[in-house]
């Protein structure tokens, strides 16, 4: 089982990013904000060859961005994948936004990967999404931070139990039949980054995907994995908050020790490419 992992960097970090994520992930209400996210956007996938996801920005906004723009930036970016808009935590009203974005809003001749992401507030209505999306999306995402985990969860504080409410959340949709096999899944964020080698250790193979600013907000607040455990706690700050951040030496030393870290934690061996390829350089020779 390979876990492709996807950790949202700052824009000094961009460039390092290649070397440390398999693929980049795009926060759709950054491209009308910042002009050098939205020139990395255009051009990281023809010009360095790595997938990218769009993400409709519903965490970072409480609401999914303005489906005729999301339109706009998804014929102009022309990603792998994207996450079709959802309703935080409303199963009817998630599967009334995937209703009228087919109906009004997608593009005909769009071949990027649709991602559902299953959303509600009871088993009763995350299993009623979830099926929903196992029949319509290409791609079907849960969330890590759903307010069913509270109830379901173990342990001491919300970070612990949004971890293993998640990971008992999907066992249970295996135990009881609901999960469906033949299906992709990608799992949005993390509270603990320790959560993921769960999946990897039950073999849950078609868990493909995973984002996570985790390890990078982490390293720009001067936090250090402990090793393969990760943190015991979360910088509550969003990345997009953090895009203009300035990166020194310190800092990327430890986006470096905390994303190969992360690795770890998903089975894998820590590797990084070798990439020696100056974004920079090329943005400005106009290549």
């Amino acid at each position: 089982m390979r876990l492709l992992v996807s950790h949202e960097s700052p824009l000094q970090l961009l460039e390092e990013s290649l070397n440390f994520n398999d693929y980049q992930y795009c926060l759709v209400h950054l491209m009308e904000e910042n002009e050098a996210y939205k020139d990395w956007f255009l051009n990281v996938n023809t010009r360095f060859g790595q997938d990218v996801l769009l993400d409709n920005s519903i965490f970072e906004l409480g609401e999914a961005f303005d489906p005729e723009k999301y339109a706009y930036w998804l014929k102009k970016i022309d990603p792998n994948f994207y996450i079709v808009p959802d309703v935080l935590e409303s199963a009817s009203g998630t599967m009334a936004k995937w209703e009228e974005w087919e109906k009004s809003h997608m593009p005909v001749d769009n071949k990027s990967l649709k991602i559902g992401v299953v959303q509600g507030k009871t088993w009763q209505e995350l299993v009623d999404c979830y099926e929903w999306m196992s029949s319509c999306a290409d791609y079907i995402a849960i969330s890590f931070d759903y307010s069913y985990y509270q109830t379901t969860g173990e342990g001491e504080n919300k970070l612990q139990k949004w971890c293993s409410g998640r990971q008992r959340f999907i066992q249970h949709l295996i135990d009881e039949g609901y999960w469906n096999w033949n299906k992709p899944h990608h799992l949005l964020g993390c509270s603990l980054a320790k959560e993921f080698r769960y999946y990897v250790d039950k073999r849950i193979i078609n868990i493909r995907s995973c984002d996570t600013s985790n390890p990078i907000v982490a390293a720009l607040k001067g936090l250090k994995y402990n090793s393969d455990q990760g943190l015991q706690e979360k910088p509550s700050t969003m990345l997009c908050d953090l895009i203009n951040a300035e990166v020194d030496d310190d800092v990327r030393e430890l986006a470096a020790y905390n994303t190969a870290m992360f690795k770890k934690i998903v089975g894998r061996d820590p590797e990084p490419k070798l990439w020696t390829t100056d974004y920079c350089e090329l943005m400005g020779a106009g290549l």
